[in-house]
């Protein structure tokens, strides 16, 4: 009995080009919106008027939304040189723009106030630095150990560091330098090269300090050395937070009735302490199911990551889980009063529609670069086969 051929094109079945739509790595997009959901669930807890959890509802589900129309976009026009030249010119221009035209925001010019909708260009800048770099070393891994590369790559990155200390945003200009050390460190940096990297990174901390930082970012880091010294000015936040969390024991206080935000004795509870709240409600066993959704999500972007069809892919994919992880490590630390204050936010759970969207961006872009793969692979080898 014969059986009805399938027609292929472009190396998939007319069936599999119907689901190509589903082609989602939904280990990886669960604990995001889980995530998220979390982080509503603490938000819609609070007393007093606010429109936080409106809001975020409306963010999330465009962000979501965003998420699988990226996913379906190939991505492998980033690899070109002339694309990501223009994207880290794109990145200094709007920088520029923000410090002539930006509005100030609690003592920092990092926001674009379009009247009903606000843009923190950092967020999608810290993208941008990701896919740079990736294309930086994906021809030169190899040529690592070369210090010019060091130097060259870290110019480029100092450019955008900073132009977003400038603004000043410490905690955005902090992470973007983790995106670039950890990148470096993956591309392979030497041993004598990273002792260098670290001398260096002591001076120019030398230099902010005496030259750079302004007076409460200065009595931030102080605090975090004696956090108890001042805790009714510098070090109130952090003095909060820790009481938030440390209140919350094993099974949490209850959802609602998480008195430190309730009362507002905890300040930014809908975005840099999140967590704090969150602990205070949930507990311990709580915290130890959001860590385990997080664990999820960098454990699937490495994944994904490591099956990347190119050396783009592979390090686009690292560096997003440096950005998260960089983020969740310092967020978490300041909230339990590890780390000193830096207005970081907790990724997919803070507040905030602009960082919420380029996450889920961040994520529907490793999702294109998963779908066209096999297209990918086979591009490389007819290059190889070719000589291109």
């Amino acid at each position: 009995m014969n059986t009805p051929s399938l027609k292929v094109i472009n190396g998939y079945s007319r069936d599999q080009s119907i689901f190509r739509f589903f082609r989602i790595d939904w280990l990886l997009l669960a604990p995001a919106v889980l995530i998220s959901i979390a982080g509503l669930v603490t938000m819609n807890s609070f007393t007093g008027e606010n429109s936080y959890f409106d809001k975020q509802v409306i963010w999330i589900s465009i962000s979501v939304a965003v998420f699988f129309a990226v996913s379906l976009l190939d991505f492998r026009f980033l690899r070109r040189t002339s694309v990501v030249v223009s994207i880290f010119a794109l990145s200094v221009i709007i920088l520029l723009v923000l410090m002539a035209v930006g509005s100030v925001t609690k003592g920092a010019k990092s926001w674009f106030h379009l009247g009903f909708f606000s843009f923190q260009p950092a967020d999608f800048i810290k993208f941008a630095v990701i896919i740079v770099l990736a294309k930086y070393f994906s021809r030169r891994h190899i040529e690592i150990s070369n210090v010019k590369h060091i130097l060259v790559s870290g110019a480029y990155v100092f450019i955008i560091f900073v132009m977003v200390m400038a603004q000043p945003d410490f905690g955005s200009a902090i992470i973007i330098f983790f995106l670039w050390l950890g990148m470096v460190l993956i591309s392979g940096i030497s041993k004598k090269h990273l002792m260098a990297v670290f001398l260096i990174g002591a001076i120019l901390s030398g230099g902010l300090w005496f030259y750079v930082f302004k007076d409460y970012q200065k009595k931030r880091i102080m605090t975090f050395v004696y956090p108890l010294t001042d805790v009714r000015g510098a070090g109130y936040n952090a003095y909060q937070s820790m009481i938030a969390v440390g209140s919350g024991q094993l099974l949490g206080k209850g959802i609602g009735y998480g008195t430190q935000s309730k009362l507002k004795f905890l300040p930014e509870y809908q975005t840099d302490f999140i967590f704090a709240a969150y602990s205070e409600e949930w507990g311990f066993l709580g915290v130890i199911m959001l860590f385990s959704l997080y664990g999820i999500l960098m454990w699937r972007i490495i994944s994904n990551a490591y099956r990347g069809a190119t050396n783009f892919e592979i390090l686009y994919g690292a560096g997003l889980a440096i950005l998260f992880m960089s983020h969740f490590i310092i967020n978490v630390g300041m909230n339990i009063g590890l780390l000193p204050v830096t207005g970081i936010t907790l990724p997919f759970m803070s507040y905030g529609g602009t960082h919420m969207l380029a996450s889920f961006i961040g994520l529907g872009i490793l999702m294109g670069m998963r779908r066209y793969r096999m297209a990918t692979h086979r591009d490389v080898m007819k290059n190889e086969f070719l000589g291109l």
